[in-house]
């Protein structure tokens, strides 16, 4: 019977589309591409995935409760369009699916690019760390990435309006801030800045600040007051409404040596505590002449680990590498070998961890495909990273690889 009301719900929800494909986003094809292989594998377990989808149901059909999902890599993270794409498509699949926009970080005041899919500002002086380091020289946690000021007049502005908004971007509101850091000398802490000017302290729990905002908003402005110095990790934007929340978590550069980096990670996992995990690290560790697939399963395990000490029940999803290339002086851009290797990586790791496997690598066309898809405008000329356009391509993508497995999920009770 519920079941039956599933489907009759769907049928409201989508009145003009066809069963099967009505989830699905149109992507244009390309000769060189392996778009019929755009599906998520599993060679081990995949009861957690039902367990994802059955509270994608709910939210989806009933309006109850919360489906949170962490996307977390490198610079394909960081540079965000990859991430609001997919965030974009699922919350097109319902009206009102703000769930919150999740943990951010004020990327401007670190002096590199910020996310797409927000907006930063700062004022004064912020020293940063970052997992990339050798040798970090602040504590970390979960972004990878810290700024640290000892001035009155340091200051950082979040704005949840894309950098260029466009008709399908949600509106993203919030009146619950939560600023994880710390005082890394002395007693200073965060301060939340109102529009006149007054200042709401926040109340302390575990490693982050909470502050109650008077009314909803889509953006805060947060400095710091006392002596010494503080130290901010991220920022966590709520609300109390049921829906989908997807936070991308990314440092240029990082590898998961990077992340092994932040003794924090685990506390802010547990704030954000995803109910799926988009595993997208490895770009940067496959760079190395000497890359060993043992190694590479090895560390990953690592991280697995503690994504399920947080929460046991977690889905996961490997993304393998892109294709790409190098660029080795005299020879120009030659194509990374190591790309089969990762490939054969990630499905490994998909069989032991007991996840899904989104084989990127395979659907672009495999080994040497990068030049292809730089040739049709969907690569940059390094030949590692996505155009804009490509990175909504992949975002797509992924989520209809996403969206078949949950019709298949739908399809299991009819």
């Amino acid at each position: 019977m519920r079941r039956f009301l599933t489907y009759s719900l769907l049928f409201l929800l989508l009145p003009a589309t066809l069963w099967g494909q009505s989830l699905r986003k149109a992507v244009p094809e390309y000769d060189f591409a392996r778009f019929e292989k755009n599906r998520i594998g599993f060679q081990g377990d995949s009861s957690a995935f039902e367990r994802l989808f059955k509270k994608m149901d709910s939210v989806l059909f009933l309006g109850k409760g919360n489906l949170r999902i962490m996307h977390i890599g490198g610079s394909h993270v960081q540079a965000g369009t990859l991430t609001r794409q997919l965030r974009n498509d699922l919350l097109s699949l319902r009206t009102a699916l703000d769930g919150g926009r999740g943990l951010v970080f004020p990327f401007s005041a670190a002096h590199t690019n910020n996310p797409s899919s927000f907006t930063t500002s700062y004022e004064g002086s912020w020293k940063v760390t970052k997992n990339v380091q050798r040798e970090p020289d602040h504590r970390l946690g979960l972004t990878g990435i810290a700024l640290s000021a000892s001035d009155d007049k340091a200051s950082v502005m979040v704005t949840t309006v894309a950098r260029d908004p466009k008709p399908q971007d949600p509106t993203f509101r919030f009146n619950e801030v939560k600023v994880l850091g710390y005082s890394s000398a002395g007693e200073r802490v965060p301060v939340v800045v109102l529009a006149k000017g007054d200042t709401l302290q926040g109340c302390r729990a575990d490693s982050c600040w909470s502050f109650g905002l008077p009314a909803f908003a889509d953006s805060v402005k947060i400095a710091t007051k006392g002596q010494g110095e503080f130290t901010l990790t991220g920022i966590f934007l709520d609300n109390p409404f049921p829906g989908i929340s997807v936070t991308g978590i990314g440092v240029n550069g990082a590898s998961l040596g990077s992340y092994s980096k932040c003794p924090d990670l685990m506390n802010d996992l547990r704030l954000v505590n995803p109910d799926l995990v988009i595993l997208a690290v490895g770009i940067n560790d496959a760079t190395a002449a000497n890359f060993s697939v043992d190694d590479f399963v090895a560390r990953y395990k690592v991280l697995v680990s503690q994504i399920r000490s947080v929460n046991p029940d977690c889905a996961l999803l490997f993304v393998s590498n892109n294709d790409s290339f190098r660029r080795i002086r005299r020879k120009g851009y030659v194509v990374n070998s190591n790309g089969k290797l990762a490939e054969q990586s990630f499905l490994r790791l998909g069989k032991d961890c007991d996840a899904g496997v989104w084989n990127l690598f395979d659907i672009m066309g495999g080994l040497g495909s990068m030049r292809k898809w730089e040739e049709a405008g969907l690569a940059k000329r390094d030949k590692i990273h996505f155009t804009e356009k490509g990175y909504e391509l992949v975002g797509d993508l992924l989520f209809n690889a996403l969206m078949d497995k949950y019709v298949e999920h739908l399809k299991k009770g009819k």
